[in-house]
């Protein structure tokens, strides 16, 4: 049986897996190679170490520099797809007739080179870019950066016509599937959910005694999030509050700081992170914009106690049943207060194993894309 070889190349380095992105890549590495795929991995580096860890699952494991500044910026081409350019890539990527597989739009400088014309390329959204940029400028406060994301969030949209070069689209959401079938009505557009490591549901039984919100806290979607349930939720409602997450502002800690029963946990371990999952009574995930499969969300399933979710946090991704949702500040007060008092069993274990170990299986979904790569 002839070996099966694939190039990916990633936006970052896919190590360590602690943030939506890089999780999906390096679950979808580790699954890919327990099928006996040959992966060759291309990584840009700018803010990460070198991952030796990485070896074991590829290959190859090629690094690039990513060309930060202001030339990267002054290019009509996204920013995050101009910083990612590189003639060692392209070399790598013409010394064999592999197919290729691009890890977002961040990735795909080269997606229309003359080059590559003819050769299987195959594209993993993860968001729809422009929509995410536009939200970001939406959401952010700083004049500088919210100038950087409207622009980008332009470029973007103009960008993503280099999508008519790919074989194929693998997307996160079934929302974005339907956006990009609408954009691409001749082009193969195929559900694929995010890779996220999880095996089995490990909630526990039982109640704890406090709700959490957690998610990297400089990005401002997530700030924005956390500020929301402290000033329009938890402000007047006598229940425990954490919130954990990476480099919260100053803005947030002293918001923080008016409420007695409301805590900040700032870059929390991943141990500590993960015991604050499974021993919240309630972990409440709030987004102000339908992008993508939030990895959170999922990941939170298979290891905590009850959700409380929006709408927009679930948009596309079929886990409705699984979750409870509010919409505004008073329906989550509403459920807050019913939830908090009411023990998680073992009928709701079952209903989770059963969905997630579906639709959400690494193992599954890397026979899928198997299948969308290799049997084409």
């Amino acid at each position: 049986m002839p070996e099966n070889h694939l190039h990916i190349v990633a936006f970052n380095i896919p190590y360590p897996a602690n943030y939506g992105g890089v999780i999906d890549v390096f679950y979808k590495l580790k699954a890919l190679h327990q099928l006996g795929i040959k992966i060759h991995l291309h990584c840009f580096q700018y803010d990460r170490p070198k991952a030796s860890e990485l070896n074991e699952y590829c290959e190859t494991v090629d690094y690039y520099p990513r060309e930060t500044g202001l030339a990267s910026q002054f290019s009509i081409k996204p920013y995050i797809v101009e910083s990612r350019k590189s003639e060692a890539l392209l070399s790598k990527l013409l010394s064999d007739d592999y197919p290729i597989l691009f890890e977002g739009l961040h990735s795909c400088y080269y997606l229309n080179h003359k080059s590559l014309h003819g050769r299987t390329l195959i594209y993993r959204e993860s968001n729809i870019e422009h929509h995410y940029y536009f939200n970001l400028f939406k959401s952010e406060i700083n004049i500088g950066k919210k100038a950087f994301f409207l622009i980008e969030s332009l470029k973007l949209k103009l960008y993503q016509e280099q999508l008519k070069y790919v074989a194929k689209m693998l997307v996160v959401s079934q929302t974005d599937r339907d956006y990009l079938r609408q954009q691409f009505p001749f082009k193969i557009v195929v559900y694929l959910p995010s890779f996220h490591g999880n095996t089995e549901v490990k909630s526990l039984s039982g109640k704890g005694s406090y709700v959490l919100y957690h998610g990297n806290l400089s990005v401002g979607e997530n700030a924005l999030a956390a500020e929301y349930l402290v000033k329009e939720v938890f402000n007047d409602i006598n229940v425990p509050l954490k919130i954990a997450g990476l480099n919260p502002s100053e803005t947030l800690k002293r918001l923080v700081a008016n409420f007695n029963h409301i805590e900040l946990i700032p870059n929390p371990p991943q141990a500590e992170m993960e015991a604050l999952i499974a021993n919240a009574q309630i972990n409440v995930l709030v987004t102000f914009q339908a992008t993508g499969l939030k990895l959170k969300l999922l990941n939170t399933l298979y290891n905590g106690r009850w959700m409380l979710v929006n709408k927009e946090m679930l948009a596309g991704t079929g886990l409705e049943n699984l979750c409870e949702i509010a919409n505004s500040a008073a329906d989550m007060k509403v459920k807050i207060k019913s939830l908090f008092d009411k023990e998680f069993d073992q009928n709701q274990l079952i209903a989770r194993s059963e969905l997630l170990q579906k639709r959400f299986s690494d193992q599954i979904n890397a026979k899928n894309l198997v299948a969308q790569v290799f049997d084409s």
